[in-house]
């Protein structure tokens, strides 16, 4: 029996192509109920592992979505979710259906972007000086932005933004302009992703 593994939410139900996917799966398509879809795979069970190789294959099935029929908006679900078929699926796009609209009116037209700065060893920075020229420098080209964890002790700055696709040029840019003035952080500018970081959608239970 296969499972509808789900990657994110989009509007409609025509999305659908061949690609290398989740748990040995080699085709993505639509499960839909009324206004919106879940872009799933079929895999064999309702608990795939989360390796590192599936973790990226995820990832990459998500850009794939958003570059669909030339830019595809995805509400993008967390790995793991699988449903036991698409009876529960679609139950689930019923009862979460409000909150479905809300999340894809926020992200409607917009990528996720990271820019971690990393102090190069022995380079003397002060970290509250950085973030407030990050601050002039890229918070009125975005959206939204969120402060993510400093997991060592040279991470200076990790955040994500929030960037419509029309300020994506203008958001490069200003990255290349900053990591030109500062030969003291190593610059890491990574995207576009679909936008976890400003999604909180709970779609229920599995089963």
């Amino acid at each position: 029996m296969s499972h509808p593994y789900v990657y994110g939410i989009v509007e409609g139900d025509d999305v659908e192509f061949e690609t290398e996917a989740v748990a040995g799966a080699e085709r993505v398509h639509t499960v839909s109920h009324r206004r919106f879809g879940a872009v799933v795979s079929d895999i064999d069970t309702t608990d795939p592992e989360e390796t590192d190789e599936d973790a990226q294959i995820h990832d990459e099935v998500l850009r794939e979505i958003m570059d669909y029929d030339g830019g595809t908006t995805v509400v993008p679900m967390q790995f793991g979710m699988a449903f036991e078929g698409e009876r529960e699926l679609k139950n689930v796009l019923r009862g979460a259906r409000p909150a479905f609209r809300r999340a894809m009116n926020d992200i409607e037209g917009k990528i996720e972007l990271g820019l971690k700065l990393v102090r190069e060893e022995d380079a003397d920075v002060d970290p509250d000086e950085i973030e407030d020229e990050v601050a002039d420098r890229f918070d009125s080209i975005a959206d939204q932005s969120v402060e993510n964890g400093l997991f060592s002790d040279r991470l200076v700055l990790n955040r994500s933004y929030l960037v419509d696709e029309d300020e994506r040029e203008a958001f490069d840019e200003a990255v290349a302009d900053f990591e030109d003035d500062h030969e003291e952080l190593l610059v890491q500018y990574t995207g576009p992703f679909a936008p976890y970081s400003f999604v909180d959608v709970k779609i229920g239970a599995k089963q």
